[in-house]
């Protein structure tokens, strides 16, 4: 009798699942209604395994005003132009030797901003920028610093990228405005 419930249980499962899969075991529907898989969850995979990127904005005094998720293998450059997109207004934009190129100094430019960006090692003509400017780029060393202070940042244990993104922004949030 126990064998006659199974069997009829599966009987009852197959008439329940929707016509969206062609066969009744476990799977993805045939359909496509969102992207799905690591890159949806900015995972990339690098030199050091899957890893993802956080990428981040300061303001003169060092409290974070943009932080953007991205996968791993992602290059600065290419993260660039959403990221400045999503700034706002800005005088001075002070990035390390990863976002430098020609396309990005001229975003910072048409925004009427100063770009203070160390050339590339492989750039043929080098351009000069301000060194004493440039230290100023500590601040946001200090963030990845005080951020990396929280485990849960560190590691990145989530899967999922909006959990791990409002970590890092609770983190930022309780070092900066409520300390």
């Amino acid at each position: 009798m126990v064998c006659h419930l199974r069997s009829s249980h599966r009987a009852q499962r197959h008439l329940w699942i929707g016509g969206d899969r062609q066969h009744a075991h476990q799977g993805a529907p045939l359909r496509r209604r969102r992207k799905r898989g690591a890159f949806e969850q900015a995972l990339g995979t690098s030199r050091g395994g899957r890893t993802s990127k956080l990428h981040a904005a300061t303001d003169e005094t060092g409290r974070p005003r943009l932080i953007l998720l991205t996968a791993g293998n992602a290059s600065d450059a290419a993260t660039a132009p959403s990221l400045l997109a999503a700034l706002g207004p800005f005088r001075r934009l002070v990035a390390d030797r990863g976002y430098d190129s020609n396309a990005i100094r001229q975003l910072i430019a048409e925004r009427g901003a100063e770009a203070v960006i160390p050339p590339s090692s492989p750039r043929v003509r080098q351009i000069p920028y301000d060194p004493i400017a440039y230290r100023q780029r500590n601040l946001v060393e200090r963030l990845w610093c005080r951020l990396k202070d929280w485990r849960r940042v560190a590691t990145r244990y989530d899967k999922l990228a909006r959990n791990y993104l409002a970590g890092v922004y609770l983190a930022a949030l309780l070092i900066y405005w409520i300390n």
